[in-house]
């Protein structure tokens, strides 16, 4: 007992000394830095080459949560891109989910519009409806079952 008493007090008698690493100034701590200075083209045309070569949904939607994580509103090019892909791959949600990601980045309403015309001929070849158009035509055909109604004629007639 005595013995090993005086081993947990005995101290070394070398000084050991911890240096801090030093790392070269031109070092980058993080992957998104590669991109920083990326203009808007060059990001635009990185994520459609991105979303033309993304070949199941999980890559699909990785893409879509590295390009809206940026702060600015992915160009027509890429919102179209991301809309093809989803398709591609068969998935409608995540398509129709793209749009409302579209309405939460822009600053107002005109800016919403004027992508949903510029968008509106990929909409219509696609079959890809907006959320409020799907919420409206589900609202009506259950308006119409409620007051017995077969036709949109004699529901506004009514």
């Amino acid at each position: 007992m005595r013995i090993v008493s005086s081993v947990l007090r005995a101290r070394p008698t070398v000084a050991l000394r911890r240096v801090a690493p030093t790392l070269p100034a031109s070092v980058r701590f993080s992957s998104s830095d590669a991109h920083s200075q990326e203009s808007f083209e060059a990001f635009s045309d990185r994520y459609v080459a991105f979303f033309q070569g993304a070949e199941d949904l999980f890559e699909v939607q990785r893409g879509l949560n590295n390009c809206f994580a940026h702060d600015l509103v992915p160009s027509p090019g890429v919102i179209e891109a991301a809309v093809r892909a989803a398709r591609r791959v068969n998935d409608y949600a995540t398509a129709v989910r793209i749009f409302e990601g579209v309405k939460e980045k822009v600053e107002n309403k005109q800016q919403y519009q004027a992508y949903m015309d510029e968008l509106k001929p990929l909409r219509e070849e696609l079959g890809t409806s907006l959320t409020n158009a799907i919420f409206f035509k589900h609202f009506v055909a259950d308006l119409r079952t409620c007051l017995g109604v077969e036709t949109k004629e004699e529901l506004y007639s009514s």
